[in-house]
């Protein structure tokens, strides 16, 4: 691989990582496993390593996966909540066990402990009184859902016995099988989707603004980590009993191992146990259990050293292929459905599976008929994994994917290095309703009141085509449509019908959505490889959409971390002349077509040509505040350090192989005052 195959290749895996974090953290909605995410995030770090300059300011590498919802407000956490390094690989623990011993000797022992597959919050007590919950978020901050949390029954408002006057703790929220397959048989009675499995119900139900709607959902939690100034010279182990005491859900499957060996035989006997249990789980966590060893380990950048979870392999099961259908999603890309006879799955009913694309298509030789091998990949998402071919009919006829688009029967393309094919035809009618979601999106414009049935309806009534028909509709067109709303097998479960109220708040999300801002809009356009973060990227760059519609391929590849496959694919957006007149259209409805001036200017040029890293907790400024006044004051955010770093920001528990880094290099580290006084912001 030459550098520019591998600076585009790490544009792509950081992208595609991105969005993966942000469904899996934020929408509660994955579409990958886990495994595979770990698989592409070790692909990312390997080449990072090898070509350091190319790595992003924000790679997912280097920082925690989440996000902050808007609908909550955010808190700084006192200490990172930081994500745990996992392996699949029995040799990765022995691996690990050798790094331990070499810093700490062998005078130690590990706590092993159940992985439950949920959502992580930390839990502020003052006075025995919990006074706030909060999601990991971004491991720096997170979302206040101490209302939500409140209803949780298991974790108490007031603790009991000899507890500290301040304790924060962290758990895993989580919801046990029989409550998830209730709410789900009720959502689908109500013609909701049903929640893919239980982790996505707690974490969708913890981010709920309505309380009432919570209190319904039987949430649970357990307690990993207590965290407080007398926990000093204590163990891990020590301080949950404690905790216990105090009246704090923990896991009673926690267990003392003096060595790797009993850590294993820990982990086999709950890899063959875990199906008995009411609740999911997806590994077993080991940490060394004395705290001023966890102390003299350290951390990396995103995860302890002190610490690894252990991620148990999938469950099989075996059923039998009945059909293959085709989707067609927003970038007219078309992905095969395996329809299968229904089977149970880690506690689920599967009757679905993804192919991916016609190669993995043809390296399963999956034919129709066939008995076919499933698991959930990371528990979540159901796969074809293999096919029992010693059982297939010997007149079965391999399957062949579809030459045409199964929505408009536009002849399908499959461009040159691309595993997908693609239905060409920009008026296909899921292309259509995904461009418009995508556009209404949270992380885009933002339009509430606008959910994909919605979008459904109106563009089945021809209201809309592409996203700036949604700023010509008025209350007299929306009153009165209807929709009849399906099960997965096209049952009819209910209908919705447009009344008053709904078609006000449409209007009105429509209305307050033009008041977005430039990269916003930029990020709903939906222009392929142009996620979030490269919008923002070009919309600081060009200021103005007129600058960025004319700028030339050579430009937009001469811009930091925009590579020849994002500015390919930006340009040729703009030479289309139904994109503009699109374009066009929005700005006449008052869209926002450019940054204001407060976004765009620097406040002075003090760090221009700077190269600044970043590490640890500050007082007066959030990490993502402190790096923003870096950007404003012209200088730059790069993550790791290196002979060209000109200074490292450090705050409280900076990384120590940062530290180490920056003294053998000699690199100037400043502290918060000494920045702040640099820039002039005292």
């Amino acid at each position: 691989m030459n550098p520019e195959e591998a600076r585009q290749k790490i544009d792509k895996l950081t992208a595609d990582l991105r969005d993966h974090n942000y469904r899996y953290y934020v929408l509660a909605e994955p579409v990958i496993s886990d495994k595979e995410f770990d698989l592409l995030l070790k692909e990312l770090e390997a080449l990072e390593k090898e070509y350091p300059d190319f790595q992003h300011i924000d790679s997912p590498t280097v920082v925690v996966g989440g996000g902050i919802t808007k609908e909550f407000e955010t808190i700084q956490h006192a200490v990172p909540m930081l994500s745990l390094g996992n392996t699949y690989s029995e040799q990765e623990l022995i691996d690990f066990d050798q790094r331990v011993r070499k810093i700490i000797g062998d005078d130690f022992e590990y706590t092993t402990e159940l992985k439950f597959d949920g959502f992580a919050l930390g839990i502020t007590y003052e006075n025995g009184t919990m006074v706030r919950a909060v999601t990991r978020g971004d491991g720096t901050s997170g979302d206040d859902v101490t209302t939500n949390v409140r209803t949780i029954r298991s974790l108490p408002q007031q603790l009991t016995g000899d507890f500290p006057i301040k304790l924060e703790v962290r758990g895993e929220v989580f919801m046990h099988r029989k409550a998830f397959d209730k709410l789900n048989r009720d959502r689908i009675a109500n013609g909701d989707s049903p929640f893919a499995n239980p982790r996505n119900s707690a974490a969708g139900t913890i981010k709920m603004q309505e309380q009432d709607e919570v209190r319904k959902r039987p949430l649970d939690c357990v307690i990993y980590s207590v965290i407080h100034e007398d926990n000093r010279g204590r163990t891990h182990y020590d301080s949950l009993m404690e905790a216990s005491g105090w009246g704090l859900p923990v896991s009673s499957e926690t267990k003392k191992c003096r060595s790797l060996n009993e850590v294993m035989d820990y982990i086999h006997v709950w890899d063959k146990k875990r199906k008995s249990l009411s609740y999911d789980i997806d590994g077993v966590v080991i940490k060394v259990n004395d705290l001023n060893l966890q102390e003299e380990l350290g951390y990396t950048a995103k995860s302890p050293r002190w610490a690894i979870a252990y991620k148990f392999e999938t469950e099989r099961a075996s059923t039998r292929l009945l059909e293959i259908t085709y989707q067609v999603g927003r970038t007219g890309a078309v992905t095969p459905v395996a329809n299968l006879e229904p089977v149970q799955l880690l506690g689920t009913t599967v009757k679905r599976a993804s192919l991916h694309n016609a190669d993995v298509m043809k390296d399963l030789d999956v034919r129709i008929g066939d008995l076919v091998y499933v698991e959930k990949g990371g528990e979540i998402i159901p796969k074809i994994v293999g096919v029992d071919i010693d059982s297939r009919d010997p007149n079965s006829r391999p399957a062949e994917f579809i030459t045409h688009c199964p929505e408009c029967r536009f002849e399908l393309i499959r461009n040159e290095g691309e595993a997908a094919h693609y239905c060409p035809n920009p008026d296909c009618p899921p292309q259509i309703r995904g461009r418009i979601e995508h556009f209404i999106s949270r992380k885009a414009m933002d339009i509430e009141s606008l959910g994909e049935g919605k979008v459904d309806i109106l563009v089945q009534n021809g209201l809309i085509h592409d996203p700036s028909d949604l700023y010509d509709l008025k209350m007299e067109q929306l009153i009165g449509l209807e929709k009849v709303l399906t099960d997965d097998d096209g049952e009819p479960v209910r209908k919705v019908t447009f009344q008053q109220k709904t078609s006000e708040n449409i209007i009105r999300g429509v209305e307050e959505s033009k008041g977005r801002t430039f990269d916003k809009v930029l990020y709903g356009l939906g222009i392929r490889h142009v996620g979030e973060t490269v919008a923002r990227t070009l919309a600081q760059h060009f200021v103005s959409m007129d600058n960025l519609i004319n700028a030339s391929r050579e430009e937009l590849e001469a811009i930091n971390e925009i590579g020849t496959v994002i500015s390919g694919s930006v340009y040729t957006y703009f030479q289309d002349p139904v994109n503009l007149e699109m374009i066009g259209s929005l700005r006449s409805h008052g869209v926002q077509m450019k940054l204001e001036e407060t976004e765009s200017e620097l406040i002075s040029n003090v760090l221009t040509g700077k190269k600044i890293v970043v590490s640890g907790v500050f007082s007066r400024f959030s990490r993502n505040e402190i790096k923003d006044l870096v950007t404003n004051h012209g200088g730059k955010n790069v993550s790791s350090i290196s002979s060209q770093t000109d200074f490292v920001l450090a705050g409280e528990n900076m990384g120590p192989a940062k530290l180490d880094k920056a003294n053998k290099l000699e690199i100037p580290i400043l502290s918060e005052e000494d920045f702040i006084k640099m820039i002039g912001a005292e």
